[in-house]
């Protein structure tokens, strides 16, 4: 493979470092790749119009797309094929074109697993809140339970949502309203926001200041921008933190070897995730 065509698909992605993260991994390995954003804020897209998505990107030559929030879970219905992992999470974040064919796999989980092992290896996990139960918190959650989670409460706003992601992982997982988070905070080991709020585009944090605590570990999977009013409010009492940048490299490294089928170099790749955050790209 000389060259690829890849595209993210998303809302309020311009200035996502997908794009030169996998271009500069792609020049290492002497491939020519040329990655586009399509912005549903930018060009009105719905999620009725992904199946012409599908089918314009295989057009043009594409060998696949990357996808992002809110069409993580809408995009399943569309594709031909699913890896395993992205049907027990039910939800894609990475589509390869193969001949006449479409499969969706998810990177995400397999991110969070090695940066939670790598910056948290151990840390307690007795009882985990997360906040947030869509394409990247189905990812996580599962993750969590990997990671040995004993038990895990998933809130959202949206409470259905949250309960069907509870029934397909099983009974070490609970749903709560987003009321009693104050509550839970109390005594949890740790929590993860998989929540958008704390993005550019969604300004704040989605933990009051005075319910975190010393003794609980505070995850955020938002990298943009990489140290957030969560993170910073948790590194203000001593609360260990994990930011969201290694979750989207790793998950990077996994999507990149789907697309090209060469092996990413994940160091290489942290450093020029460092370098372009820094830059503001």
């Amino acid at each position: 493979m000389t060259h690829v065509l890849i595209g993210l698909v998303g809302a309020g992605i311009g200035q996502s470092h997908s794009p030169l993260l996998h271009q500069r991994e792609a020049d290492r390995h002497g491939i020519r790749l040329i990655y586009t954003t399509i912005d549903s804020h930018v060009i009105g897209l719905r999620a009725a119009d992904l199946p012409d998505v599908l089918r314009w990107a295989r057009t043009l030559g594409y060998r696949g797309l990357n996808v992002t929030h809110p069409f993580k879970q809408e995009i399943i219905k569309h594709l031909d094929h699913l890896s395993a992992e992205a049907r027990t999470l039910g939800a894609v974040n990475t589509v390869v074109f193969d001949d006449d064919t479409t499969t969706g796999h998810n990177t995400d989980a397999y991110g969070f697993q090695c940066a939670f092992a790598e910056e948290f290896p151990d840390a307690p996990r007795r009882h985990v809140v997360q906040l947030g139960a869509g394409g990247a918190g189905s990812a996580v959650a599962h993750a969590m339970l990997g990671l040995g989670a004993e038990h895990l409460t998933v809130v959202d706003i949206d409470r259905a949502r949250a309960l069907t992601l509870a029934d397909r992982l099983g009974p070490r997982v609970s749903v709560a309203s987003p009321a009693g988070v104050s509550e839970l905070l109390a005594t949890a080991d740790g929590v993860i926001n998989a929540t958008p709020i704390g993005m550019d585009h969604h300004p704040g944090s989605p933990v009051a200041a005075t319910d975190l605590r010393a003794g609980m570990w505070v995850a955020d999977l938002v990298y943009r921008p990489a140290d957030t009013a969560l993170l910073q409010a948790a590194r203000s009492i001593g609360a260990p933190t994990l930011p969201g940048v290694p979750m989207s490299v790793y998950q990077a490294v996994a999507a990149f070897e789907l697309f090209t089928g060469r092996s990413a170099d994940p160091g290489a790749m942290f450093a020029d995730s460092a370098e372009l955050l820094r830059a503001g790209r």
